[in-house]
């Protein structure tokens, strides 16, 4: 007896082996139309996909719709903070760009006080008997020469127009004993100092440049210049050098003794130095050539 339930199950499982060596044979033969079986279980297992992919589609949907908000919380966080920083950058530009403007004209400023457009002349005349005071030049008043124009040399100024002709002009020397031979002019240093040329001295042949403050320090070799604020005279015109300084007798200014840096007696070549920029028509404003 237990012979034969062993025979049987043996038959049995190569009953079934053939069957499924069958089945899998069939299934893998090309047919237009698939058997009842398989469309049964096909359309069983595509209910079941559908039946758990649309929950799955919608927490996945879900997911990213949460990862989408998160994500775009996110970025609307670093466009304020660089909004932020934009309206900070867009008040540093606008500051910065006031600052320049108001750099600029100031620097337009200083251009126009210091351009001129020279008229080149030569010395044709000089009178022996005011030697230290006058010379006249080849250019007048055709030339566009005008009075109280600046005459400089190549080494610095000399003086002024003092009359002018058709085609011919005086200067006046900055030497000549003359109270109204006045210039306004700037001591170069780490912190300008301004003064009056005011008068020549003939024992030491020395500029005198007074009404200094009291209070401010000029030093030996500093240069001086025109300062361009006198109304006349462009600024930048070099005039010499401090020799030496003294207090007045009150101490309240000081007088700059200032060595001239052209020469007076050795002059046969200048320039007529006419300012661009327009001159003051108050002529109490006029302080250079009053």
């Amino acid at each position: 007896m237990p012979q034969f339930f062993m025979n049987k199950r043996l038959i049995i499982l190569l009953v079934g082996i053939i069957i499924l060596v069958a089945l899998i044979g069939f299934s893998l033969r090309d047919r237009e139309q698939i058997s009842w079986p398989e469309q049964f279980i096909k359309d069983t297992a595509g209910f079941v996909q559908n039946i758990f992919a649309k929950p799955a589609n919608l927490v996945a949907g879900f997911v990213e719709n949460v990862q989408d908000l998160k994500n775009t919380y996110e970025e609307n966080k670093i466009l304020k903070s660089r909004m932020d920083e934009y309206a900070k950058i867009k008040v540093e530009v606008n500051r910065l760009q006031k600052e320049n403007e108001e750099l600029q004209a100031l620097l337009d400023k200083e251009k126009d006080l210091s351009a001129y457009t020279p008229i080149h002349a030569s010395v044709i005349s000089r009178n022996p008997e005011r030697w230290n005071e006058t010379i006249i030049i080849n250019k007048g008043e055709v030339h566009g020469v005008e009075t109280n124009m600046a005459v400089i040399t190549a080494e610095g100024m000399i003086g002024k127009i003092k009359s002018v002709g058709k085609i011919t002009s005086h200067v006046q020397l900055l030497s000549a004993a003359d109270r109204t031979n006045r210039i306004h002019a700037t001591i170069q240093g780490s912190e300008d100092v301004y003064g009056l040329i005011d008068g020549y001295d003939d024992e030491t042949k020395y500029l005198l440049l007074k009404e200094i403050p009291s209070d401010k320090k000029i030093e030996a070799d500093q240069d001086v210049i025109t300062s361009g604020f006198g109304g006349v005279f462009p600024k930048g015109l070099y005039l010499g050098k401090v020799e030496k300084v003294e207090a007045d007798q009150y101490g309240l200014t000081q007088t700059a003794y200032i060595k001239p840096a052209a020469n007076f007696y050795n002059i046969e070549n200048v320039i007529v130095v006419v300012r661009d920029m327009e001159q003051p028509e108050n002529e109490a404003d006029k302080v250079d050539g009053s």
